[in-house]
């Protein structure tokens, strides 16, 4: 089975889920090395991809994640949502030692993800995130590879945010209409 990272009640209608509270998990500060960990999240191979809108559970507001943000994605050790990176850069989620270590053994690099040995941890895996759903894999015969994406940093998100907002019209919605015609 895969370890799993960032499963919050918060994020689900499901009580229960693997990693418990967010709120319990939040930090004041994060560990040395953690822009590194959040390289390497966001590296990750997309397993399944969501087509949503979110926002942070802690503060309502967008981030650069919030478009799919509870889509799924794998190192082929473990699985996280695509949001969970943000949550550690922002409130310095507290990761598992057991992962710290494993991305520490890769020097943070995200290894190829090899489908063969993938595939049954992601059938064992799948409905205890929720997708029990999901097609379970039966053949890696067919199956492609993902290739590398790009992902923005949290910089050029918030650049992009005060750039749309600088280049918006200013006044208010009624000051921008045409007069009716009487």
């Amino acid at each position: 089975m895969l370890g799993l990272l960032g499963f919050y009640d918060e994020f689900d209608d499901r009580a229960g889920q693997p990693n418990g509270s967010i709120r319990a998990a939040v930090q004041h500060a994060g560990r040395p090395d953690e822009a590194d960990l959040v390289t390497y999240l966001d590296a990750g191979h997309v397993l399944i991809d969501v087509m949503e809108g979110g926002s942070d559970v802690l503060t309502g507001s967008a981030h650069r994640h919030s478009a799919g943000c509870s889509s799924l994605v794998t190192d082929g050790t473990w699985l996280w949502r695509l949001d969970f990176a943000h949550y550690v850069e922002t409130h310095h989620v507290l990761l598992p030692e057991a992962f710290i270590e494993h991305v520490r053994a890769l020097s943070h690099r995200m290894p190829p993800l090899v489908t063969a040995q993938f595939a049954p941890h992601y059938n064992e895996t799948m409905p205890l995130v929720g997708w029990a759903s999901a097609v379970p894999w039966r053949s890696t015969a067919d199956v492609l590879e993902p290739e590398p994406r790009e992902v923005m940093s949290r910089i050029e998100f918030d650049a992009a945010l005060r750039a749309r907002a600088r280049d918006r019209p200013h006044g208010t919605r009624a000051e921008r209409r045409k007069p009716r015609r009487t």
